[in-house]
């Protein structure tokens, strides 16, 4: 049974990419809500209670529990609406969620492994990555966001990514330049400087 809360509630880990994504379309739709910050690796007895997979991020509304952050996010988008963070015709929308599920599979894949890898496998993933943006580059510079002339859901999935490539050990070369310059579109935003916990500044500090 879903604990009972007055706000809206996110259990999210301060450094998980998911849970990053998730707090950033909070804050793009200016939703209230209490963040309750949880280790990953020593979840609260009360998380086990209503969520049975234990994991992060965690959204709690009423009676509602969602996990998973691609369910959550699009909750989110169309419970508060404005601003949209899916494009209006099926045909955009359906090409958004597929990019949405390629950053998943291809990129957040080998992040997974950078972080948790052996040392021989995270170095091919961080070789892995850095080839494929550096291959994908000319592809930012088309439009303001990640294939949209509008913020969407992707961009929401590719932000937390992309902020912690420095981190990770990923340095991009200068002929990946609209990424850079992407990357700065992004983080300029105040919906991103919002999500952000203490612990994701200091990745970049």
């Amino acid at each position: 049974m879903a604990l009972k809360h007055s706000t809206m509630v996110l259990y999210s880990d301060a450094l998980d990419i998911a849970s990053h994504r998730t707090r950033i379309v909070l804050a793009e739709k200016g939703i209230a809500v209490n963040i309750i910050y949880v280790d990953s690796n020593n979840p609260p007895e009360d998380l086990l209670t209503i969520n049975p997979y234990n994991t992060l991020p965690t959204l709690v509304d009423r009676d509602l529990v969602l996990y998973e952050a691609g369910i959550i996010t699009e909750y989110l988008d169309e419970r508060f609406p404005h601003p949209p963070l899916l494009p209006v015709y099926p045909v955009a929308r359906a090409k958004c969620r597929l990019m949405i599920h390629r950053i998943e599979h291809d990129w957040l894949t080998l992040i997974n492994i950078i972080q948790k890898g052996k040392k021989n496998e995270a170095d091919d993933a961080r070789k892995n990555l850095r080839g494929q943006l550096i291959t994908i580059a000319p592809v930012f510079s088309e439009a303001p966001y990640f294939l949209s002339e509008d913020f969407t859901l992707a961009d929401c999935c590719l932000a937390p990514m992309l902020w912690r490539l420095t981190s990770l050990g990923v340095e991009l070369p200068s002929q990946t330049k609209p990424i850079g310059d992407y990357m700065n579109r992004l983080f300029a935003r105040d919906s991103f400087k919002a999500s952000l916990s203490e612990l994701e500044r200091e990745l970049r500090d």
